[in-house]
């Protein structure tokens, strides 16, 4: 058995088409048909269902493709520690993040760069919580940043970051006066919010129905931009973590109120996957991101536009 045609394998899996799957392996489909019939050869077993075109994955090749992602995800971590040695971590790390926590991303990804300049980073932004995990458990993703339910740790090495809190940020003429507000007097607002899908719009869901209150929006979106520019206009609300504000804070007659009654929290943490030795650019990653002190400071008042992390003493 080799690498090259548990990669195929996992290639037909994925893109669920011989021809793509060929494509994106930069092999010929005839050759990439041989190697994935050596391969059932091999371990006497039919992996793929075949008529005239692919026809999904046997019991057997269901089984296979999680152990070829793993241990095709045990080669590359392999090669990554060679050359970290060697020459330094190098690379590219899949990063993956709630959209929430999309805005104080560049906060651990900055430490994690400036320890390792080799290294690269490619963020994806805009997945739902359910398919991220998905991802980091399949070996798509090194590392995801986001909220983790108990039943989401199977697997995982899950490490807390920071904790956050909820405003209320919207034009001035739609808040009340003072620096707080309850959630029910913020179900009362056009909402603008994120999707059903996504974790803290759950969160949401969730606060306001323990008080029997339903949040009924009039603008969803999947994008945190999408939403900042809704709000900005000064005709919506929408319910935002406090972090959000040292990245994309308010500006003109916008202003952001504290949601209390009750005093919401939600841990944010970064998660790897749990398989030893693992990737050693992950490994370096959330080492970079705990270096940080994040609780505090998003703790501390935004005053004048700069901010500085300070590292975790101890």
């Amino acid at each position: 058995m080799l690498f090259r045609q548990l990669e195929y394998f996992v290639a037909v899996a994925r893109e669920r088409h011989f021809a793509r799957a060929a494509e994106s392996c930069y092999v010929s489909q005839p050759a990439l048909s041989a190697a994935i019939a050596k391969l059932e050869r091999e371990l006497n077993v039919t992996l793929i269902n075949r008529g005239h075109n692919y026809e999904g994955l046997t019991p057997e090749g269901e089984r296979l493709v999680v152990w070829a992602k793993r241990i095709l995800a045990e080669q590359e971590a392999f090669k990554a520690e060679v050359a970290a040695v060697q020459s330094g971590i190098t690379g590219t790390l899949r990063l993956g993040t709630e959209p929430t926590a999309s805005t104080t991303l560049a906060l651990p990804v900055g430490a994690f760069c400036s320890a390792h300049p080799l290294a690269k980073v490619q963020v994806r932004s805009r997945l739902a919580t359910k398919e991220l995990l998905r991802q980091l458990r399949e070996f798509e993703l090194d590392a995801v940043i986001g909220y983790f339910g108990a039943d989401d740790h199977e697997g995982l090495q899950v490490v807390p970051l920071y904790e956050e809190q909820y405003m209320v940020v919207s034009g001035d003429q739609l808040l009340p006066p003072g620096t707080t507000m309850t959630w029910a007097e913020a179900a009362q607002l056009p909402l603008a919010l994120l999707t059903p899908d996504m974790r803290i719009r759950q969160l949401i869901d969730e606060v306001l129905g323990r008080a029997d209150l339903v949040a009924m929006p009039q603008v969803e979106t999947d994008s945190i931009a999408s939403l900042y520019a809704h709000v900005g206009v000064g005709e919506w609300a929408s319910i935002v973590p406090h972090s959000w504000l040292r990245a994309m804070p308010v500006i003109g007659r916008a202003r952001a109120v504290r949601l209390v009654s009750p005093d919401v929290r939600a841990q944010v943490s970064v998660a790897i996957h749990a398989a030893t030795p693992g990737s050693v650019a992950a490994r370096a990653f959330v080492s970079a991101a705990t270096g940080l002190a994040l609780d505090s400071f998003f703790g501390e008042p935004v005053v004048g536009g700069v901010h500085r992390v300070r590292a975790a003493v101890g």
